[in-house]
């Protein structure tokens, strides 16, 4: 089976990324590269301009994971429900690492090794192609469930990603926030959310706002996820703190928060907390 595709790859080192499109012009050679990029911000960027059927992204990318740039992607496609294409079929590539083989394999997501290995890799194609192939057949009715699919594949995986610290961090008790020449002790019972913004993280109580300089992914490991929900690959929200969850009429999940005017967007990631009971 040999039809026309289009691919996008994101891999941030040069010759990696020049032996992987050579073996898929032999592996596919009706595969067309739209793009190829080295960084996870670029991945988005073009995936979202180019729509291609097929992403080989890189795990381990400068400033974006490929895992990042992904859930980032997926929650920024046009929604396949108001007649947005279908979420490409996404390969991740990775230098062999057990674990990492081992979560991929759990959450049958299709990953290639580097070096390239021909067989591994004609193996890939097989599958995307019968994927492609069902797309096809079906007229993209199966759309909005492969994204879904996806989002729950990239959730798991991202939970599952061993965290850099051998040893659980404390548990915050008070955040140190730098206010001009003084340092404000805010306790974390009173902060409502944290978002990142820039180099800072944005500090919310019911009254006040801080910037403190910690990012959001080590902040977020000496929180205890129970009281605060990722909500977003920027955001943290004080669960007890949610008033209401609201769909707009595009589908997406915005939080009334008591004590705050705003409201907070919820990323299709993790919408999936918001469902009635």
């Amino acid at each position: 089976m040999n039809f026309p595709a289009r691919a996008l790859i994101a891999e941030d080192e040069p010759l990696l990324r020049q032996a992987l499109e050579q073996a898929l012009s032999c592996a596919w050679p009706q595969l067309e590269i739209v793009a190829s990029v080295g960084d996870g911000l670029s991945a988005v960027r073009e995936a979202l301009a180019l729509q291609p059927d097929v992403l080989f992204f890189d795990i381990r990318m400068p400033g974006q994971s490929g895992l990042e740039a992904a859930a980032e992607l997926a929650d920024a496609w046009p929604d396949p429900d108001q007649g947005g294409p279908p979420f490409p079929a996404l390969v991740l590539v990775t230098a062999y690492d057990q674990y990492a083989v081992q979560a991929f394999e759990a959450q049958a997501m299709d990953y290639v090794l580097k070096p390239v290995q021909a067989e591994r890799l004609r193996r890939t194609v097989e599958r995307l192609q019968r994927l492609l192939a069902q797309r096809i057949a079906s007229r993209n009715a199966a759309a909005p469930q492969d994204l879904e699919h996806t989002m729950a594949q990239l959730r798991q995986l991202l939970q599952a990603a061993p965290a850099a610290p051998a040893a659980p961090a404390a548990r915050l008790t008070v955040i140190q926030a730098g206010a001009g020449p003084h340092i404000a002790l805010v306790p974390v019972d009173d902060v409502l959310y944290f978002e990142a913004a820039d180099k800072y993280v944005r500090v919310l109580t019911a009254q006040q706002e801080y910037l403190i300089r910690t990012p959001l992914k080590e902040l977020s490991a000496q929180l205890d996820p129970a009281v605060f929900w990722q909500i977003h690959r920027s955001t943290l929200v004080r669960a007890s703190a949610i008033r209401a969850a609201l769909r707009d009429e595009a589908g997406r999940v915005q939080l009334q928060l008591r004590g705050r005017a705003e409201h907070l967007s919820v990323s299709r990631l993790y919408a999936h907390r918001f469902k009635a009971m």
